[in-house]
């Protein structure tokens, strides 16, 4: 059973389901102080701390119980733990911890010359046999599980005494830097929430599994990790083989082969999938990554949606705040007219407005006429009083990193249409804005113009930075890691212009099937550019507050359609695709799929700062190993059988 763990109150709270229904075709924003009714934890736990425990946990081991698992109705009975000394006082009292908890034990006054814990380095491994007890009236600790018993020891032995001084302490606070809690990741992993998050990612993995197959009768298929250089794309890991000059490639996802088990009619396919990407590491990216790949025959994206609803539905963690009903879902272009962002956060409101038809500006250098748009966020004068005079250079420093863009933000004063802002807007254009915003003494002006898509994403990360600052000095509603504000993102463009070299690339990946209304435009000749970049795609992304955990496609599976994608749209020498195309003329099903990036998502269900925090032993922001220095270099021999010689 989960319950909200607040650890500014030290205490557990329930929580309810949603306040509201968020209808399939419309997005709704709220700036209530209680999106889900629940109360606003600053983490999730179960409630024995861990995973919870049952016989299972024990078989096999030399222990009778877990540290975590003991309480008020194991009072008498003769128990076997083992574990790490966490902390010992007096020679008498000590606390024990495994991977499930924590437990107090006391050495009995006649036994204490028996056992010397002076002197015995914390996180040495004990093994204590002893007898479950009920603390001292008074003396209770009800912050933990176990906090009612203590176990009385009778036998104590040291299995393994650890060194005097370890690196890096296990404790909750004031930890270690990252880099030296990576470099002694077994360490840092016993930490209560590293526990937490590893075991709440293989329970959740699990229920996905039995899903798939036990519900909906999928196939797990392992795919081959070595493959040959997909051109286009993110930068793949090249690994030597000892054939002069030839190299294998990490695969950056299954997606080739996956398209290749539709024609092989294994037609309901999943995986926990392994891929590899060499791109510079972010908090939410990883050099190796795990995505629960998916792909299925004979089917829609009505019916792919639905069913990765299901998944999340059914391995959903928190039972008592379950996940039900379809998710909402928006266009790109709503969802950037509004939000200003692919992948929004309707946790809250101050959406764009589009001002555009109002004001008679000077169109940026290198933007069209026709492609000229402005957008305002209104920051009322509740939340606008507490705003910081620091707020114009952050906003400011947003704007100078767009390009094609202007941004301006003013005051509202009572003299506001006769003030400065004329200068730049004009007097008619003032009062016309004044009128449409229902602006008052006090608000906020946040407005940005300039190019299309490059001022809408700007003003995107305006509205954000705002709310956060916002946010920070508790003037509007904290948004909660869990609200369930899942929404689905479609009509992608199938194709997009690259805005350095001008070339047409696929916005997803060259293998999406486009919307039916718009596939006739590639039945023959290739379309005009501005045609082009409108013909949209059946591609969907799954975004969660903000973050985009997951997307998939409905594909091509026609071989004439694929081609000529690739070579007069996409203009890409495609004989390395050469076993795909042949295999898309040899009876292939209509097909799609989904990947959802486990990474990500276990780190918002988790609430955690990075994927770092899910992951046992992650790279560092640099993408290296931390724990073993790799990459490092190889032996003249390895180079040799190899045949790789450095070039410096």
């Amino acid at each position: 059973m989960f319950r909200l763990y607040n650890r500014q109150s030290n205490c557990f709270q329930s929580g309810s389901g949603l306040n509201g229904y968020f209808p399939r075709c419309g997005v709704k924003t709220t700036a209530c102080s209680d999106q889900l009714g629940e109360s606003q934890p600053s983490r999730v736990t179960i409630e024995s701390q861990h995973t919870p425990v049952g016989p299972s946990s024990n078989e096999f081991t030399i222990r009778s119980h877990t540290c975590g698992e003991l309480r008020p109705a194991n009072v008498g009975q003769s128990v076997t733990l083992c574990g790490w000394l966490e902390y010992s006082r007096m020679n008498k009292f000590f606390t024990l911890r495994d991977g499930y908890g924590t437990v107090q034990a006391l050495i009995p006054e006649k036994d204490c010359h028996r056992f010397n814990l002076d002197g015995l380095p914390f996180e040495s491994i004990l093994q204590v046999q002893g007898t479950v007890r009920l603390r001292p009236e008074g003396q209770q600790n009800r912050a933990i599980p176990t906090g009612e018993i203590e176990v009385h020891v009778e036998c104590l032995d040291v299995l393994n005494e650890s060194k005097k001084r370890l690196p890096i302490n296990v404790k909750d606070h004031n930890r270690a830097k990252e880099n030296l809690r990576l470099e002694y990741r077994y360490i840092d992993l016993r930490n209560r929430d590293l526990q937490y998050n590893l075991r709440l990612r293989s329970r959740v993995i699990m229920k996905m599994r039995e899903c798939m197959i036990n519900d909906f009768g999928f196939v797990e298929v392992e795919t081959p990790t070595l493959f040959r250089r997909t051109p286009g794309g993110a930068q793949e890991f090249v690994v030597p083989s000892r054939k002069p000059g030839h190299f294998y490639s990490l695969v950056q996802s299954p997606q080739q082969f996956k398209q290749l088990l539709m024609v092989a009619a294994i037609d309901r396919y999943f995986q926990i999938a392994r891929c590899y990407r060499d791109e510079s590491t972010r908090p939410d990216r990883q050099p190796e990554f795990t995505q629960l790949d998916i792909e299925l025959s004979f089917t829609d994206r009505e019916k792919v949606m639905a069913l990765i609803e299901a998944v999340l539905q059914k391995s959903w963690p928190f039972e008592q705040q379950p996940l039900v009903g379809a998710f909402p879902r928006v266009t790109l272009a709503e969802a950037m007219e509004r939000f200003g962002s692919d992948k929004p956060d309707v946790r809250f409101g101050y959406e764009l407005q589009n001002v555009s038809s109002l004001l008679d500006l000077a169109v940026p250098e290198g933007v069209r006429k026709q492609d000229f748009r402005a957008y305002a966020v209104v920051i009322r004068a509740k939340e606008a009083r507490q705003l910081p005079g620091s707020i114009k250079k952050t906003l400011d420093e947003i704007a100078k990193k767009s390009n094609f863009c202007r941004f301006t933000m003013s005051k509202v004063t009572p003299e506001w249409t006769v003030g400065p802002i004329v200068r730049l807007l004009g007097q008619s254009v003032t009062e016309r804005l004044s009128e449409q915003l229902a602006l008052k003494p006090e608000d906020v002006l946040l407005l940005g113009w300039g190019k299309h898509t490059y001022v809408q994403n700007m003003m995107g990360r305006v509205r954000l930075a705002t709310y956060e600052i916002l946010e920070e000095r508790s003037a509007v509603p904290v948004r909660l890691p869990l609200a369930k504000n899942f929404l689905w993102v479609v009509d992608f463009p199938m194709f997009s212009e690259n805005e350095e070299t001008g070339t047409i690339e696929s916005t997803h990946h060259p293998f999406t099937a486009p919307h039916p209304d718009d596939a006739s435009k590639l039945a023959t000749d290739t379309p005009a550019l501005d045609e082009l970049l409108n013909i949209r795609s059946l591609a969907y992304d799954l975004v969660w507050n903000g973050m985009e955990i997951g997307g998939g496609s409905i594909r091509i599976h026609r071989s004439d359609l694929q081609r000529r994608v690739l070579r007069d749209v996409l203009k890409i020498e495609h004989t390395h695709l050469e076993h795909l195309l042949n295999a898309l003329e040899s009876g292939c099903p209509p097909h799609g799929g989904f990947a959802i990036g486990l990474d990500r998502y276990m780190s918002l269900l988790c609430n955690a700062a990075t994927i770092r925090e899910v992951i046992a032993f992650p790279k560092s922001l640099d993408g290296k190993d931390p724990l073993s220095k790799a990459p490092v270099p190889i032996s003249e021999e390895e180079k040799r059988i190899y045949h790789i010689q450095v070039v410096e």
